[in-house]
């Protein structure tokens, strides 16, 4: 490789000595004693062979304009060099990539269609991470609930475990899931869903008995003829919104009763008298609300009832059994059913009879 021209002086015995810009920094070269600087002819010398085969002595130390143009040249023959050794990596890289994608055919179109299908690659990764979750929770359920197994070694939904309270669980293994068919349970479980907007189950459950003293029994009748201030003093057990609420619902199912002759009648005729079986085998499948829900939240809206969301009925169809949310794996969900089939033979046997 050619080396880029220096300048020499015609003179080597007198030399002119000025700052230079070297490694060492800016120095002022003394001048030798006895010795005359005149300003001399330079003349361009070029070299011809290769630094790495000829290894020359130092040149003596050049003036800065000749070291500026050096530096300059060497710059750009580096600047040169440089962008060709990355434009060579870069094409390696692309290179080695398209062949050790799984989804190419060793050409570069088939790079391009893999990047295509980069999508359809992170949908099928999606699909396998569902299996996988959707094993393990096939196996908690098959251990017991989550991972933990009950006293008496039975199965039940995800959302209850042995270190839930003991009144949940009673609850759910009891009354969740139930078909009912009075119409003073039936309200009481709408109003105990509807403090669900304050309260967790829990909560709801620990209060349940002064409620029912409070309430008389969530007889709908007697609690339409209650005043206010009455009601208030059980602020304590329930926000005061939550408590006028039950008082204007206890109302309006006392026009219902008039009009449908029971609120048992008028609840029941929205799933056609007959529980909805979900089939649900994980919990993350059990919703929040339906359009089922949404419908009858709309009517009683209508009808003046308050507290009473989509969200808020939906927890009532499953308490009340209007829908039978246990899932598949749990013990409750088969009794349910049996108890659906007696309560169907029992009504086709009274209609028989009529």
């Amino acid at each position: 490789m050619s080396v880029p021209p220096r300048f020499r002086s015609t003179d080597s015995g007198e030399r002119d000595f000025r700052s230079v810009l070297g490694p060492t920094g800016n120095k002022l070269q003394k001048k030798p004693p006895g010795m005359k600087l005149e300003n001399k002819k330079m003349t361009i010398v070029e070299s011809t062979k290769d630094e790495k085969s000829t290894k020359k002595k130092p040149d003596p130390p050049a003036s800065p304009t000749t070291t500026l143009k050096q530096c300059s040249s060497l710059c750009s023959s580096l600047l040169r060099r440089n962008s060709a050794s990355m434009t060579a990596s870069y094409s390696s890289d692309a290179s080695s990539s398209c062949e050790s994608s799984h989804l190419s055919v060793a050409s570069s179109s088939s790079c391009k269609k893999g990047v295509r299908r980069s999508g359809s690659v992170s949908s099928v990764g999606t699909g396998v991470r569902r299996k996988q979750v959707d094993e393990k929770e096939e196996k908690v359920a098959g251990s017991g609930g989550n991972g933990d197994c009950f006293a008496d070694g039975r199965r039940r939904c995800a959302w209850i475990t042995p270190k839930s309270d003991p009144c949940y669980v009673t609850f759910h293994d009891e009354e969740w899931g139930v078909p009912v068919h009075e119409d003073k349970k039936l309200f009481e479980l709408l109003c105990l869903s509807g403090a669900l907007a304050e309260l967790s189950w829990t909560d709801i459950l620990q209060r349940r008995q002064l409620l029912r003293e409070v309430f008389m029994d969530f007889d709908p009748v007697a609690v339409s003829e209650l005043n206010e201030k009455k009601v208030t003093a059980a602020i304590s057990l329930l926000s005061e919104v939550k408590l006028r609420s039950i008082l204007d619902n206890a109302r309006q199912v006392r026009k219902i009763i008039t009009e449908y002759g029971s609120f048992k009648k008028y609840m029941w005729n929205f799933v056609s008298n007959k529980p909805t079986q979900s089939q649900f085998r994980y919990q993350r499948q059990v919703p929040v609300k339906t359009s089922k829900a949404e419908f009858i939240s709309k009517d009683l809206v209508r009808r003046g009832f308050r507290s009473v969301s989509p969200t808020v009925i939906y927890s009532f169809m499953q308490a009340a059994g209007l829908t039978n949310d246990h899932l598949i794996g749990c013990f409750r969900y088969q009794d349910c059913c049996c108890v659906d089939a007696e309560t169907t033979a029992t009504k086709a046997k009274k209609t028989e009879r009529e």
